[in-house]
């Protein structure tokens, strides 16, 4: 059930009904190493019988594929230039409007459906964990449970240090204590960069403070839009450590002039903030640059619903969809593998090179492909076009995994 599974979400098939097209289909059932497919009513039937049962074996599946070697190679997550390799985490809104499936709830982004908890491994996009929560759920709440499974196994995973990156949801003691036990437990270096919630903190009365202060420093960007930056230290019990304790980056962006030229009558003032336990080697305006590029995990957000097909889960029931998305981060996981080690490469069937391929592309060049299965001298073949353009990579990278 599992293979069958995977194997329709790594084609962008997400409904339970999908499998009918593949039943008589002998290159799917051959390929995957199926003494039969199974039909739609026995897949869901199965999935729903078993699936709580199931979430570990689905968890050490990802572990297990992300450990693999290619070619003899460990997997390249992609480290940041500065060192440490990233471990992006947030929630975002499955839309499951219109349906009545169990623990479907108001999103923080206006839409009845799911919130799934989501950690990516460095700057490709690998997926660690992608667990289903009901939509009503705050982003913070029970992510201490995420970390203790997502932490010790991105420490497996990667030798470096990592840089836990989570956006204001995210900003909690009890979170950040967390991630600093995890280091402590692991003796690996954990650092993290979340973003500050304001909540109720007095805007005016500190922007007033730093334009009276005459040693603050702006940075004009443009004609009626400046900037100024500080960072403070913070006394944050069971957080840092001696040699890296907690401190907050902030900056204040000051408007008398809005985007579209329009003089304002009075100054607008925003203020943001960074907590992190990173060295005092990294500047605030660094600091502020690898939150930015935390952003780029949006477009993985992006994939899991648009390339996967996964923004309407499939069940009625809450722990056959938790394990669906458990399945689809080992999808993701295996399309970004072969994505990265066929689809950069010079022979390759693309136009411009790139640092990753979205799994949608994978899927076009690589997994969707004419075909057909050939019996001959008592053997089979699968036989591709002579002219088929991706033909090299295929034929190269199926060989790497074989004797990997």
């Amino acid at each position: 059930m599992f293979t069958t599974r995977v194997a329709l979400l790594c084609l962008g098939k997400n409904d339970f009904d999908a499998i009918e097209n593949f039943r008589g289909d002998d290159f799917f059932k051959r390929a995957l190493g199926l003494g039969g497919v199974p039909s739609s009513p026995t897949l869901r039937q199965r999935l729903d019988a078993n699936a709580s049962s199931w979430f570990d074996l689905a968890a050490q599946m990802n572990q297990e594929l992300l450990s693999s070697r290619i070619n003899g190679k460990p997997i390249d997550f992609g480290a940041l230039a500065c060192g440490y390799t990233p471990v992006d985490l947030d929630t975002f809104a499955m839309n499951n409007a219109g349906t009545k499936k169990e623990l479907v709830g108001r999103t923080y982004a206006g839409v009845d459906g799911y919130c799934p908890f989501a950690v990516y491994l460095g700057s490709l996009g690998y997926c660690l964990e992608l667990a289903l929560r009901p939509g009503v759920q705050h982003s913070a709440a029970e992510s201490e449970y995420n970390f203790e499974r997502a932490l010790p196994m991105a420490a497996s995973l990667v030798l470096g240090s990592l840089l836990v990156r989570a956006d204001s949801g995210f900003c909690s003691l009890k979170l950040m204590q967390e991630i600093t036990a995890q280091a402590f437990e692991l003796k690996r270096e954990i650092a993290f960069i979340i973003k500050w919630n304001p909540r109720r903190a007095p805007v005016e009365t500190i922007a007033a403070g730093k334009v009276a202060d005459g040693s603050t420093q702006w940075v004009i960007d443009r004609l009626g839009k400046r900037e100024c930056i500080w960072q403070e230290s913070l006394q944050l019990a069971g957080v840092g450590s001696d040699a890296n304790p907690a401190r907050r980056v902030y900056r204040l962006v000051e408007r008398t002039i809005d985007k579209r030229g329009v003089v304002l009558l009075l100054p607008e003032y925003v203020l943001e903030g960074w907590t992190t336990t990173l060295p005092e080697r990294f500047s605030p305006a660094e600091i502020i640059a690898l939150y930015c590029d935390h952003a780029t995990h949006e477009q993985f957000h992006s994939e899991f619903k648009s390339d996967m097909d996964l923004e309407r889960l499939p069940s009625g029931k809450f722990d056959t969809n938790y394990l669906v998305c458990q399945l689809a981060a080992v999808a993701m996981n295996l399309l970004r593998l072969i994505g990265q080690n066929t689809l950069n490469e010079p022979d390759a069937p693309m136009r411009h090179t790139a640092k990753r391929r979205r799994i949608k592309t994978v899927m076009q060049e690589l997994m969707f492909k004419a075909a057909r299965m050939i019996k001959h001298a008592g053997r089979w073949f699968l036989g591709l076009g002579e002219s088929d353009s991706g033909y090299a990579v295929f034929e190269r990278h199926y060989g790497q995994l074989s004797t990997g």
